[in-house]
């Protein structure tokens, strides 16, 4: 009987480790998120009001699940609050939408500095000279479970959605791009056929990009996207969330790729952009001399 019960205790504590983690988020994910939560999602998501219900909800709950499993840590001298840990949650969660997840399950740490950080960057010169050097970051996506982001600059693209400029879609695009082993502009697709269609159409997008750039031609997509392929994604995962109509004129196959990968058609929380002004009607310019 005594053999038995160590036996029994043993199991016990080989088996808590995996099914305690699993309890204790069960009973967070029973509670809705808080009212002062749910503030912040409507003020500083200005997309959230026009999302469907059932979006909202699932959204909600995602919410919730990230802020249980991620570490916020603020940086120099940054205390972080309930409206920049539920900001950064919702915006990164708008990501997820409709989509099986475990929400970022790879992710542990979001460090969070007041502004632009700057990040030690080795700069390769000619004849492979390596020279270390510093740039002013307002953002980074790491493979090793971290996210760092500035808070002016989360703050500034919550407060214009319709510039294509967003710090947090762009780095949890990184982060869903690295769920395929390596950011490489190639996110896991689930169907393995769905690769070749994605890229080739992205590939064909991203140098139509690099030769906008390259002779600084006007495009939806920032040329920032032109850097490389991870780049593109995660720039395009930002025009594809908040210029949704233009990304769609532009870009159809693009934008195509992105519904399914998405799942969600972000027009449906926006209104279409104005027209373009007409333009200046030359003759009657002429005439009035």
């Amino acid at each position: 009987m005594e053999a038995l019960t160590w036996i029994g205790l043993t199991a016990l504590l080989i088996a808590l480790p995996f099914y305690y983690p699993r309890w204790r988020l069960r009973r967070v994910l029973a509670q809705p998120l808080s009212a002062g939560g749910l503030a912040i999602l409507q003020h500083n998501i200005p997309v959230y009001r026009r999302m469907a219900p059932d979006l909202q909800q699932q959204l909600q709950r995602m919410v919730v699940q990230f802020l249980h499993q991620k570490k916020f840590i603020g940086c120099e001298g940054l205390e972080v609050s309930d409206e920049i840990a539920v900001t950064i949650a919702g915006q990164a969660c708008l990501l997820l939408l409709n989509r099986p997840s475990k929400v970022y399950p790879a992710l542990h740490t979001i460090l969070v500095y007041p502004g632009a950080f700057v990040a030690p960057r080795a700069e390769i010169g000619p004849g492979g000279v390596v020279t270390p050097g510093h740039h002013s970051m307002l953002g980074e996506s790491w493979d090793d479970g971290r996210v760092i982001l500035s808070w002016d600059d989360v703050r500034r693209g919550a407060g214009d959605w319709t510039d294509g400029h967003n710090v947090v879609l762009h780095e949890f695009a990184h982060q869903l791009d690295s769920e395929s082993g390596r950011a490489n502009g190639a996110p896991y697709l689930g169907n393995p056929a769905s690769y070749r269609e994605w890229s080739e159409v992205l590939e064909r997008d991203f140098q139509s990009l690099r030769h906008s750039a390259m002779y600084r031609q006007h495009s939806v997509m920032d040329h920032y996207g032109a850097t490389n392929p991870a780049e593109f994604f995660a720039v395009a995962t930002e025009t594809f969330f908040e210029k949704p109509y233009q990304m769609a004129e532009r870009h159809a196959a693009l934008y195509a790729e992105f519904l399914k990968y998405y799942r969600v058609d972000p027009r449906a929380w926006m209104a279409p952009p104005p027209p373009p002004p007409e333009p200046a009607d030359d003759w009657s310019h002429a005439w009035s001399h």
